[in-house]
């Protein structure tokens, strides 16, 4: 019978209880013997220029104030941005360092308080006059012309293969066309939260933070502090999605407040504070040229991405991406262009790159499907790459072409009408729609140690985060199954900058390389288990290949101890070993990505342009699914918001003074449950040896990564109009809808 404990199992959430029941100290729970005083925000309301007087007096003479920090009396940091190449998670992040102001909304004081309400009202006391600076810079557009040095996960900047200009003017079938995506926002359910505790020599600091190490390095620069006087703890993190990679605003400006008082100081976003004190992602303008034979074989593809970039703040997102890897082509040519602007930092968001560029890319590759007179998904499949056209490395493994097929036999889409517009049912037009869907699959240095007590219980150390995403669950898993112990006799001991330095969470890389640091240390205990087995006369002349591990046994020949025994007869009360990963010549010379295809359908009101999905079903390649119930949750939520990307999410910006306009929940549109159709989610497993040690693959971002050119595809056949102007709403449909 297998172990509800192995890994693949669809294991409960082993910190379920604990949340649930509320004792899962989130960063702004954590508790003191004196309870924290609470910060509150204050922000800018310029896009850039300099403060020209800032009076706070009445602000500290109001109830329950204990101080208003602002760049007069705040501590002396390293400048924003410093050292200089760095790179954005380790870099000086000050606040409050000089008068000037580098977006609208960057903070401009600090007001310390009794209680939230007092902190919030004092702060509206605060007199404070600006000097704008000369035309300030809130929009990109496509005449963004900076080359940036890289684009997010080391990729290059500009990949040209073959003579792209020849083959798209020689091409049978052209298509030139250009889409938008808007500014968005992650918006976790947990804001961004800090509490800062200072004893006069130790900084602690209780965050939301999916970079453990990092953050450290990052405060240490800024506040000009040694890193071994920094602890960071973050054992639960209510979401993260890449706005919570690094140290930001919150974090810093509670650290300032603690410096100032030795005081523990608590800083929590409030919502609308999020949408301009944490990053965001940036728009897109994506211009893509296809040519295609007229039997559909691509000949040229062509992607040139505009997009802003924060001033001071370097991050450019790999639009591209996807059309660099998805199908074979004669001719590659993609380039990405940013422009400087003064306005909050953007940084990575759900699937940096393949997300949004996905939504046009795929919506792309399905104009051109129909212009070559071809079923969408035979289109795709005839377009099958045999090595990765933007790097010509071999792939690793290579499973959309599965996903495809066998997603169109579940959803049936041999049943469905080939000309747009041709389907109705009443007053709603029906349509289905297809894309495919690919996410980088990479792995990150990461350590474990861990520790077999003479209870037979094992507790494993590693500064990794769960975002929500069931880290401490697989981690679990991972252990019980190569220690033949059950999940009960597992303690996963996470988010603490002391433990050691492990992957982090982000990219899709956390739970293969966290995972795999574990399933490494616990390879080694079983060695020095085996070794101590012999030196009590246990296995002599024995392979250690017919050894097994069960039930908190060691199970050899005809001899059964268990852990206790074995402990106990060494007179040792416990075990220690640690355990490693990091990327090797696997990564180096093969591409890997996770595959999937998703199909929706949709049903459009001829009359309202109000557009339902009234299915969506998904046929993912992950390599060895490592929990199922786990990796379904995090596959479904990213096709929640993949169809949120192509219909709702626009975060709408005033370029006069570089504002976000719709700033909290209830005018930043998502989906609710009445919006969200059933969800089918297939595996297709296929575990990949050269992708690490258990043969898994990044799933946390794969699902968004094509769900919603797959809901703008579907719209299209529905209709006949195809929108390339994100999201797709009711007012864009509704001018050319026939009546």
């Amino acid at each position: 019978m297998t172990n509800s404990a192995s890994i693949g199992q669809p294991l409960d959430r082993v910190d379920g209880p604990l949340k649930v029941t509320g004792r899962a100290a989130y960063a702004a729970e954590h508790t003191f013997e004196v309870p924290p005083l609470t910060g509150w925000i204050v922000e800018a309301t310029i896009p850039a220029g300099r403060i020209k007087r800032i009076d706070t007096k009445a602000a500290e003479n109001s109830t329950g104030v204990v101080a208003v920090l602002t760049h007069y009396n705040a501590a002396t940091q390293t400048p924003f941005g410093e050292p200089a190449g760095e790179g954005r998670f380790t870099q000086s992040r000050a606040m409050l360092f000089d008068d000037r102001i580098r977006y609208h909304g960057f903070p401009v004081a600090l007001v310390i308080a009794d209680t939230l309400a007092d902190a919030r009202h004092a702060a509206g006391l605060i007199e404070i006059s600006y000097e704008l600076d000369d035309d300030p810079v809130t929009t990109a557009g496509n005449d963004a012309d900076e080359m940036p040095d890289e684009l997010d996960g080391g990729m290059e900047p500009d990949v040209v293969k073959g003579d792209f200009e020849h083959a798209f003017n020689n091409a049978d079938v052209t298509l030139d066309v250009t889409y938008t995506t808007p500014n968005q926002a992650a918006a976790a359910m947990e804001p961004h939260a800090t509490i800062a505790d200072f004893d006069g020599d130790q900084l602690k600091v209780y965050m939301s933070v999916q970079l453990i190490g990092p953050s450290v390095k990052a405060l240490a620069t800024t506040l000009q502090f040694d890193p071994d006087n920094i602890q960071v703890v973050s054992p639960y993190i209510g979401g993260g999605f890449g706005s919570k990679l690094g140290v930001h605003n919150e974090a810093v400006l509670a650290c300032l407040g603690a410096l100032h008082l030795k005081r523990p100081v608590k800083v929590v976003q409030h919502r609308r504070h999020v949408f301009h004190n944490a990053p965001h992602r940036g728009s897109s303008i994506q211009h893509i040229q296809l040519g295609a034979s007229r039997e559909g074989k691509l000949q040229a593809i062509g992607h040139e991405s505009f997009m802003p970039m924060a001033k001071g703040y370097e991050f450019a997102e790999p639009t591209g991406a996807s059309a660099r890897t998805t199908y074979r082509t004669d001719a590659l040519r993609s380039t990405h262009r940013v422009k400087s602007v003064d306005m909050p930092p953007t940084d990575s968001c759900r699937a940096p790159g393949h997300s949004i560029g996905s939504l046009a890319f795929e919506s792309a590759i399905d104009e051109m499907a129909y212009r070559c007179n071809q079923d969408p998904v035979d289109f795709r499949l005839a377009n099958m790459p045999d090595k990765d056209p933007g790097t010509g490395q071999p792939f690793s493994s290579h499973d959309l072409a599965e996903c495809l097929r066998e997603g169109a036999e579940r959803f049936g889409w041999e049943n469905r009408e080939q000309q747009p517009g041709s389907l109705s049912q009443g007053r709603h037009l029906i349509g289905y729609g297809v894309a495919s869907t690919i996410r980088l699959n990479m792995l990150m240095p990461s350590k474990t140690r861990i520790r077999l007590s003479a209870d037979g219980t094992l507790t494993a150390w590693a500064d990794m985060t769960d975002i929500g995403t069931g880290t401490y669950t697989i981690l679990t898993q991972i252990a019980a199954e190569t220690m033949g112990l059950s999940a009960d006799q597992i303690n996963i001991e996470l988010g603490d900058s002391r433990y050691p330095p492990s992957s982090g969470s982000g990219g899709s890389f956390g739970a293969a390389s966290s995972g795999s640091a574990l399933q490494n240390a616990c390879q080694a205990m079983c060695i020095k288990l085996l070794d101590m087995a012999r030196e009590q006369g246990i296995g002599d002349g024995k392979s250690a290949d017919n050894a097994r591990f069960e039930n908190g046994q060691l199970i050899w020949g005809d001899k059964a101890l268990t852990f206790t025994e074995l402990l106990d007869n060494s007179g040792q009360t416990y075990l220690e070993t640690d355990g490693e990963v990091a990327p090797g010549d696997d990564h180096d010379n093969y591409s890997q990505h996770s595959y999937g295809a998703q199909f929706v359908e949709v049903h459009v009101d001829r009359d309202t342009g109000e557009v339902r999905v009234k299915r969506l079903l998904g046929v993912f390649s992950a390599g060895r699914i490592l929990n199922r119930k786990t990796a379904r949750s995090q596959l479904l939520g990213g096709m929640v918001w993949g169809l949120s990307y192509a219909l709702l999410e626009d975060l709408m910006v005033d370029e006069r003074y570089g504002a976000f306009m719709n700033r909290d929940l209830a005018e930043y549109h998502l989906p609710v449950n009445r919006d969200m159709p059933e969800i089918d989610v297939y595996f297709r497993e296929d575990p990949d040896p050269r992708s690490n040690p258990l043969g898994s693959k990044g799933i946390g971002e794969l699902s968004i990564s094509g769900a919603g050119a797959a809901v703008a595809n579907a719209v299209y056949h529905a209709t006949g109009i195809r929108i390339r102007d994100f999201p797709i709403t009711l007012d864009k449909l509704l001018a050319h809808l026939p009546e």
